[in-house]
């Protein structure tokens, strides 16, 4: 599967937090407030939170859109 160099460009790398359920595992991403799935499998829930983590990032570069915003690099 091809990726644009744009795309390369911003990805990252997102901690989640993987529980088991009596559904399957439910799935959550800390460092995105209200970001969570679920799956049957701990592959699913993995796939799903990806789609989420998107989702939530389209919904807040829309929210900031007219912002003044910038970036500060963070040594981990």
């Amino acid at each position: 599967h091809f990726k644009s160099f744009r795309s390369l460009v911003n990805e990252m790398l997102y901690k989640v937090v993987l529980q088991k359920s009596e559904e399957g595992y439910s799935v959550s991403c800390p460092a995105l407030p209200g970001c969570w799935s679920q799956g049957e499998t701990e592959d699913d829930a993995l796939e799903n939170i990806k789609d989420a983590i998107e989702d939530y990032l389209f919904v807040l570069n829309e929210q900031l859109k007219d912002a003044d915003v910038r970036e500060v690099e963070v040594a981990a």
